[in-house]
């Protein structure tokens, strides 16, 4: 019956947040129009545009290119607010272990002026900032719970090398793809994934509530004065061994260690092997003929690289050599179809992150929750992996000059400051509180305000391109 219940409201919830996510995305609309339209092509701007000519000039009814627009960078209305909005979506961004993405691009298109593709680029630049200053924090982070730290080094090696292959394949599909299929998928995926974590967030909610009450309830039978130092831990959502207590006194375990011994130096000596290999074919890839024989051998070497350490580290959890111990139990049983699920969802991720310019933590998060990951490892984790994956790309745009460099370096800035920010808050909230249930309050509603901007914004360039007549079907990869 309880089932039944939260189904129903569930499909209600849903229902709701459809309705209002196209309400919201309809006023959006009109204001990226206006912006849009204000984008004219002068004289007196022509230093400030790059035009890149296609094949296709003198062909009737087709642009003849896209331009890339830099505005001058100087003090002013536009690099404040900017500035605010990016702040406040790396703070957030951080804390839910999704990057801010969403919430980056549309600032960087409809505020400060940039075109779509360098704003994507740009907005790579300050989720690797945000990413890389969260993951220098949690360093020094220990599990809720275990004696473990926050960052589970087992889930990143499942994840990270699926995720990292999946966004070349993701950035292959961007260029074949439409952009009004992308701007689809991306309305229904970050509906459906805000959605899960938001009712994900209630259930862990209301599992923290009965925590709570049953601490006190022992703290009365067992008169012991409030006063007294005893703090009552989230409870991981995966299973847990019999010994595993959640009433820690506050010097059971410690919450901060140093750096060094909170690193497993062989895991991340592996993930970093992997990410310098994929990034050497991705540069080689960029410097061959597309589609010509080099191309696809410098693509298909990537499949062993990434599939082979993902590969490794499920046997091992298959067979027991290795355990995700942040999930509460080393003794859990992994059955081949769940791995195999998980590291397709790791492919999915990277997919969706390059398909859509955006960190594979909108994907990346809500899976590691529904696997029963705590949300502070989950945001840690997912962020982990994130930077890994952002930095990749920061390095190719960089090498391709898709982005200034002075505007990247000062959003790059308020990015890490926001995170450490972020990071620093949502610690300290939570341990008043005692509720690690904000961390997925928290991604629910970033994946749901980028849903709303992107989808808002891809809405826009898709009207554009129908009264401009342009062509709205698949594009050849080869041809680009």
């Amino acid at each position: 019956m309880a089932g039944t219940e939260a189904e129903r409201w569930g499909s209600r919830l849903t229902g709701m947040v459809v309705i209002i996510a196209f309400l919201v995305m309809a006023s959006f609309y009109a204001l990226a129009k206006e912006n849009l339209d204000q984008k004219v092509l002068t004289e007196g701007d022509e230093t400030h545009y790059v035009m890149r000519l296609s094949k296709s000039q003198g062909q009737p009814g087709r642009r003849v290119g896209h331009y890339h627009v830099w505005p001058d960078m100087k003090l002013g209305w536009k690099i404040v607010v900017g500035a605010i909005i990016g702040f406040f979506g790396a703070a957030f961004g951080s804390v839910g272990g999704v990057g801010g993405g969403g919430i980056f691009v549309p600032m960087l298109t409809l505020i400060i002026g940039f075109d779509q593709k360098s704003s994507t680029a740009l907005s790579k630049f300050m989720i690797m900032g945000g990413a890389a200053a969260t993951v220098f924090y949690n360093l020094r982070q220990r599990h809720p719970t275990l004696e473990l730290p926050i960052i589970d080094y087992d889930l990143a090696l499942l994840f990270q090398p699926m995720l990292v292959l999946g966004i070349s394949i993701g950035v292959s599909f961007n260029v074949i793809f439409a952009d009004w299929m992308i701007t689809i998928l991306l309305i229904i995926v970050f509906m459906v994934m805000s959605t899960k974590a938001f009712l994900k967030g209630v259930e862990t909610w209301k599992k923290e509530t009965i925590t709570k009450k049953e601490a006190a309830l022992r703290l009365q039978s067992n008169g012991v004065s409030n006063d007294q130092a005893v703090e009552v831990k989230p409870l991981p959502e995966g299973p847990s061994t019999g010994g595993t207590r959640t009433e820690e006194t506050k010097d059971s375990k410690r919450p901060e260690v140093s750096i060094l011994e909170n690193i497993y130096w062989k895991e991340l000596g592996i993930l970093v092997a992997v990410w310098v290999i994929i990034l050497a074919l991705q540069i080689a890839k960029n410097y061959t003929k597309t589609c010509s024989a080099l191309y696809w051998v410098l693509n298909l070497l990537q499949i062993p690289v990434a599939a082979g350490v993902s590969l490794y580290e499920a046997v091992s959890l298959y067979k027991g050599r290795r355990v995700i111990a942040s999930m509460g139990g080393a003794d859990k049983k992994w059955k081949v179809h769940q791995l195999v699920l998980y590291c397709a969802g790791g492919i999915v991720a990277g997919i969706v992150g390059g398909l859509l310019g955006l960190g594979g933590g909108f994907i990346l998060g809500p899976l590691f929750l529904e696997m029963g990951i705590p949300p502070q490892v989950s945001s840690a984790t997912a962020t982990f992996a994130m930077t890994f994956s952002s930095s990749m790309s920061v390095v190719e745009y960089y090498l391709l000059k898709r982005f200034p460099v002075p505007y990247a370096l000062y959003f790059c800035a308020v990015a890490i400051i926001a995170a450490f920010v972020g990071q620093h808050v949502v610690t300290k909230v939570i341990a008043i509180l005692g509720r690690a249930s904000l961390i997925i309050f928290v991604l629910a509603g970033t994946i749901f305000v980028s849903a709303i901007s992107l989808g808002g914004v891809g809405v826009v360039h898709m009207v554009e391109k129908i009264e401009h007549k342009e062509r709205l079907g698949f594009e050849s990869l080869c041809t680009y």
